[in-house]
């Protein structure tokens, strides 16, 4: 769409938006306080619903100043693969077979540690799973990370202030987590090709940087954490269910592995979605209910922010053609706050002649900023959905995610810029 007013509409809802996130947990502290409207309320106050029901407003507002055709095809036009993705693997990475063998592995090294088991737990939690990201996409290591932590951390008896301690550290450290190689980390998928960046580039000026600031955080945060740690119901994650046959855990690792290496042919990885519930169906008792709800409000906010964030390029792109390398680093890192990392170095991939040092500081910029807020980095949503019920009101307050996330970001911006 090339229409201004268009434009300026995309732009003010996306505003709106923005500071619909902020409010989402007071809209839930009414839906306890007015039960008639509970109900509309709650809805409201849901962080994932946010940005899908204002791109539905858009496109409805599009079809009375454009014409329904001209609404229909810019919703049509985008790309949906992301949140299609997300949606999939969060199901897939979520089910007992593949909870329980990363859970197992970890309590297994937990105990071997000369810690408290429940310490080394959440450590491991904060650290390794964000970095094992790299491996199997960022939404798989943060869906992983935050059921493993849950019981851990994100529970009641535990201060709200450490929980968003918790909850920052965990989002920057999967944002920058998957950056040890090419296609884990939305923000590195959109330039690797276009600049030809491959897993050996990535790990060499990208990698290794994060892993330390990964270290750091994680080691802070269980520090801060010690107090309060009790061993979850079950060590093994599994409360109390019997072990799941290796047959199906091979099973179910392999359709996550398959899931992961198509992640962008949406056809080929959904056809493997259907097989998992099948096969899930057919070994039902194996299994646990799927998150099959999280899931698809997470997909319907990517989605969302799909919509949305498609008509801002006119004036994100402006901003980050304009800077210089230096300030383009601290330029992204702010932009991430109120736009989607994947968009903001996808804009930056279509810039003539961009230097090497910016297109560096774009992309570093915009991972250091992934966990500064709910919209900054494609996995967030999934972690806010699955660990929401551990916070008051069962709601995560927009300002207390970017409070926490503040000093985990500095680290990794200090890892990028001066390592």
């Amino acid at each position: 769409m090339t229409d201004p007013t268009i434009d300026w509409i995309a732009a003010a809802l996306f505003g709106v938006a923005l500071v619909h996130t902020f409010a989402a947990k007071q809209l839930e502290r009414l839906s306890h306080r007015h039960p008639r409207h509970a109900g509309l309320f709650h809805l409201l106050g849901e962080v994932e619903v946010v940005f899908g029901f204002w791109a539905i407003v858009l496109v409805l507002v599009m079809a009375l100043v454009a014409g329904r055709g001209a609404a229909l095809d810019y919703a049509e036009s985008r790309n949906y693969t992301e949140p299609l993705f997300v949606f999939v693997v969060m199901v897939v990475a979520a089910s007992r077979p593949v909870l329980q063998t990363v859970m197992r592995a970890v309590g297994a090294i937990a105990r071997l540690a000369p810690l408290p088991t429940p310490l080394v737990s959440a450590w491991l939690g904060l650290a390794a799973v964000p970095l094992l990201g790299s491996l199997i996409t960022e939404p798989a290591a943060m869906t992983i990370a935050a059921l493993l932590l849950a019981p851990l951390v994100f529970r009641p008896g535990v201060p709200e202030r450490i929980k968003y301690l918790a909850l920052g550290v965990l989002f920057v450290n999967v944002s920058i987590g998957g950056t040890l190689t090419s296609y884990a980390a939305p923000p590195v998928l959109m330039v690797a090709a276009a600049w030809q960046w491959d897993s050996a580039f990535m790990l060499a000026n990208f990698g290794w940087k994060a892993a330390l600031a990964v270290l750091v955080n994680a080691s802070v945060a269980a520090f801060l954490l010690r107090r309060h740690l009790v061993a979850g119901p079950d060590e093994a994650g599994t409360a109390g269910a019997e072990p799941v046959p290796l047959a199906v855990v091979a099973v179910h690792l392999a359709l996550l592995a398959g899931v992961v290496m198509l992640a962008h042919h949406p056809v080929a990885f959904l056809a493997l979605f259907l097989l998992f519930l099948g096969f899930t169906q057919a070994y039902a008792r194996h299994q646990d209910p799927l998150i099959l709800k999280e899931a698809l409000l997470v997909g319907f906010f990517l989605a969302g922010l799909v919509v949305l964030g498609g008509l801002q390029r006119w004036w994100l792109q402006p901003i980050v053609a304009g800077l210089e390398p230096l300030a383009l680093f601290f330029g992204a890192l702010a932009l991430t706050a109120v736009t989607d990392n994947a968009a903001l170095t996808y804009l930056g991939s279509l810039i003539s002649g961009i230097s090497d040092a910016s297109k560096y500081m774009l992309v570093a910029g915009a991972v250091a900023g992934g966990g500064l807020t709910v919209i900054a980095n494609a996995p967030n949503p999934a972690g806010v959905a699955l660990l929401k019920r551990g916070f008051a009101d069962e709601s995560v307050g927009a300002g207390g995610l970017l409070l926490g996330a503040l000093g985990p970001t500095l680290v990794a911006a200090a890892a990028f810029l001066l390592l």
